[in-house]
């Protein structure tokens, strides 16, 4: 049988043939991509004609089809959907395609042949249009950036930090799932999951069974903060599943802190290595804010107001928890609890949720403010199955109904899957190749139990919404070259349509039109979306939480290699450090990523 990687799939959208690749294809097709690429980039390197956009350009960007194809429906699965065999796919090539890389960027014939049609376009004799352009500029840097001007023993060097760090990734992404599930708090007595809804029980109950198990199985879902969290009662079982999250990684069988400490350590050796002071230098030079002086001033001048936001915060829930409590302390625990019941002008979460069914969210929300929006239309493609049966293919329409691609929507948690919600691309789009973007948006809803509805939080909403902005980045791409399609932008860039994409949550017309209930389908009460309206602005709780964490992220990247810690020993009382250095120690509120 022929391996459906090595050709153009001949599903609608060129969408892979899931249903038809092996594992053992996806091994073969990315052997046969790396020899690929390198063959035609040989002949591009080696070609003795005068350097063109088309010699050059396009054909470096031909060069990749094969890999580029089976990485991107690889990747999207693996994340997804991972078995122990994609695992060791994954383990296995990451550091192979982290040498294959390097063997291009270090190739001075292809460096030389770039900076020739620079050199010609300089001087007149090519023509290059701003896709041209800035495409050659990125690729002239990638060769610079990635260690082309270091001498041999350097480069030797850079490419074994390379393939290292390229095997922590895997490593640490593998124990990130392993994690999570093996965090998911049992409970046995029904009595603890008071203020948890009657459909949101059924579901706990199939996720333990699921296992093996009686009674019912919180799975761990997000970040740092569980959704669950907003309508846990029992105080006990709220730290259980609070220090459940947040105890993940540091220590046991899944402590990631050695990999940590091994990441940002050969980061810093190799920002050295290739002229940078530090890694956050090296990425900054390639973002929208350009330098480390320029995030740090951002963050700096955020501080002071958080902080007294969130103190503020922090006395009123006191003072709610004294009420329900008068012998009680707040905890970092109590947060979402005591911010749910007195936030969005006092709505109860367990109240809306009836109102937010998936599928009406998803239709009569999300899709809707896209249509309204845009003019585009998705409609259901059930003859076509993505990487698993629990994905939903659409097809997306523009307004004068020329197909402009497809989504592939796929909401429910599961043990295979990573945590936390994402896009990614399957497909590119490019006008080089006449390819139309096929793009993903995966979430980790809890599953309903069967019979029962798929109800959502107003934070599931918020990220459905965050997410689908990725998607239509994505879909309405309009580039040649698809090496630069969609979400191929500045890493400091590409969260800014998703931002602008939640914006429309909150438009209260159509609030009344997505949030229904789900058995009599009256909309929701006015004063209920007065009140999620209201309660739009940031809170101090989740600015500065997410504050803590991009401050953790520049202490870990701009710290000199003689300043981070040694070992697994070290993490917390370095992460201590810099909160605590940085003005936002307030033990209260965790980083959104620990």
């Amino acid at each position: 049988m022929t391996n459906p990687l090595l050709r153009s799939s001949m599903l609608p959208f060129q969408l892979p043939d899931y249903a038809a690749i092996t594992d053992a294809d996806v091994r073969e097709a990315l052997e046969v991509g790396m020899s690929e690429q390198l063959a035609a980039l040989r002949e591009i390197g080696e070609s003795t004609e005068p350097a063109t956009v088309a010699n050059v350009l396009r054909a470096w960007e031909r060069s990749a089809t094969t890999l580029n194809r089976t990485l991107q429906a690889f990747w999207v699965a693996k994340a997804a959907d991972t078995n122990d065999e994609r695992d060791a796919i994954m383990t296995e090539f990451m550091p192979r395609l982290a040498q294959h890389a390097d063997s291009i960027l270090m190739d001075h014939s292809l460096y030389a042949r770039l900076t020739q049609l620079r050199d010609r376009a300089q001087v007149g004799e090519v023509v290059l249009d701003e896709e041209d352009e800035y495409v050659l500029k990125d690729r002239l840097r990638d060769f610079e950036r990635g260690g082309i001007n270091l001498p041999a023993e350097q480069q030797e060097r850079l490419r074994e930090i390379n393939a290292e760090l390229a095997s922590l990734s895997d490593s640490f992404q593998r124990l990130l799932v392993e994690g999570r599930n093996a965090a998911a708090v049992h409970v046995t007595g029904e009595a603890e999951l008071a203020g948890i809804s009657e459909d949101d029980k059924a579901g706990m109950r199939e996720a333990a069974r699921a296992r093996g198990l009686d009674g019912w199985l919180i799975t761990i879902t997000n970040t740092t903060g569980q959704p669950v969290l907003d309508s846990l009662e029992n105080r006990d079982l709220r730290e259980r599943v609070f220090r459940a999250s947040v105890e993940r990684g540091l220590g046991g069988e899944f402590d990631t802190r050695d990999i940590i400490v091994r990441t940002v350590r050969l980061r810093a050796e190799r920002a050295t290595l290739l002229g940078y002071p530090n890694h956050a230098a090296y990425v900054h030079e390639v973002a929208c804010a350009r330098t480390t002086d320029a995030v740090n001033a951002l963050l700096a001048q955020l501080v002071p107001g958080v902080v007294e936001l969130a103190e503020g915060e922090a006395k009123e829930l006191a003072e709610r928890l004294h009420t329900l409590d008068p012998e009680a302390t707040l905890e970092a625990w109590d947060w979402q609890f005591l911010a749910a019941q007195s936030g969005a002008g006092g709505v109860d979460p367990e109240q809306i949720k009836p109102y937010l069914q998936f599928d009406r969210v998803l239709h009569d929300g999300v899709f809707a403010a896209a249509t309204a929006l845009y003019g585009i239309t998705f409609t259901e493609r059930p003859d076509l199955i993505g990487y698993t049966k629990e994905a939903t293919v659409y097809e997306v329409r523009e307004e004068n109904g020329d197909v402009l691609g497809a989504v592939v929507i796929d909401p429910y948690t599961r043990p295979t899957k990573q945590g936390g919600a994402w896009m990614t691309s399957i497909v590119d789009q490019s006008h080089l190749f006449g390819d139309l973007p096929v793009v993903t948006n995966t979430c980790n809803l809890n599953p309903p139990a069967p019979g029962s509805p798929a109800l959502m939080t107003w934070d599931n909403v918020i990220t459905l919404f965050h997410e689908f902005g990725h998607d239509l980045h994505g879909l309405l791409s309009d580039v040649r070259y698809p090496s630069r399609s969609g979400t191929s932008v500045p890493r400091d860039f590409v969260e800014f349509p998703s931002q602008v994409n939640e914006i429309w949550a909150y438009e209260p017309s159509l609030i009344r039109q997505f949030a229904r209930h789900h058995e009599t389908g009256q909309p929701i009460p006015d004063e209920w979306v007065d009140a999620l309206v209201a309660a739009q602005q940031s809170t101090g709780y989740e600015t500065l939480e997410l504050l803590k964490a991009m401050i953790l992220d520049q202490a870990w990247h701009q710290t000199p290699l003689e300043g981070l810690p040694e070992d697994a020993e070290g993490v917390e009382a370095f992460e201590a450090a810099a909160l605590e250095g940085a003005g936002v120690g307030f033990p209260l509120i965790l980083p959104r990523y620990r």
